[in-house]
């Protein structure tokens, strides 16, 4: 598995954790997530993701309210919410990552961590985001629309070769 794809699901759990149990628990929650993590550079690409998603939290809702039609951000599947929180921070605030891989990497959390529909609607809302608030800097040319869960394929953002160990963040 690629390091950037574990980085992102341990960002998940620490968001899920926080969502579910308050600020209180983020720190032991990133002790807990640094040691399991076992490499720096996961954890902390894990830990960028989550100080920026939460510090983004007051600005990342209302996007994720506005595009969410029909969907009160509450009854959303706690995982859900999540997963959609780190997404529109990526797409958002982190030029450093294609949307692509962004919203491919999101609908992957979603089908391991969620429901079979999850990938779907996880898709929908974030290629909205992508398109209604993303920086134009970060916005792939081409049609518009979302990327399609058959074409959600491990993302294609790190250099080297994950077998050899040469893998680089």
């Amino acid at each position: 598995m690629r390091k950037r794809t574990r980085a992102r699901q341990f960002a998940l759990e620490v968001l899920y954790q926080v969502d579910l149990c308050g600020r209180g628990v983020l720190e032991e929650s990133l002790a807990d997530m640094a040691g399991r993590a076992g490499e720096p550079d996961v954890a902390g690409f894990a830990l960028s993701l989550v100080s920026g998603t939460l510090e983004k939290l007051p600005e990342l809702d209302p996007v994720i309210r506005q595009v969410a039609e029909n969907w009160d951000l509450s009854r959303m599947a706690t995982i859900d919410r999540n997963i959609l929180r780190l997404g529109a921070y990526e797409l958002l605030y982190r030029d450093d990552i294609p949307p692509k891989v962004s919203i491919n990497e999101a609908i992957e959390l979603g089908k391991r961590y969620s429901t079979a529909e999850s990938g779907t609607f996880v898709n929908g809302i974030l290629d909205r985001i992508k398109n209604s608030f993303g920086p134009p800097g970060k916005k792939e040319a081409g049609p518009t629309g979302g990327v399609s869960s058959d074409e959600a394929k491990p993302a294609e953002e790190p250099s080297g070769d994950p077998a050899d160990g040469t893998e680089s963040l």
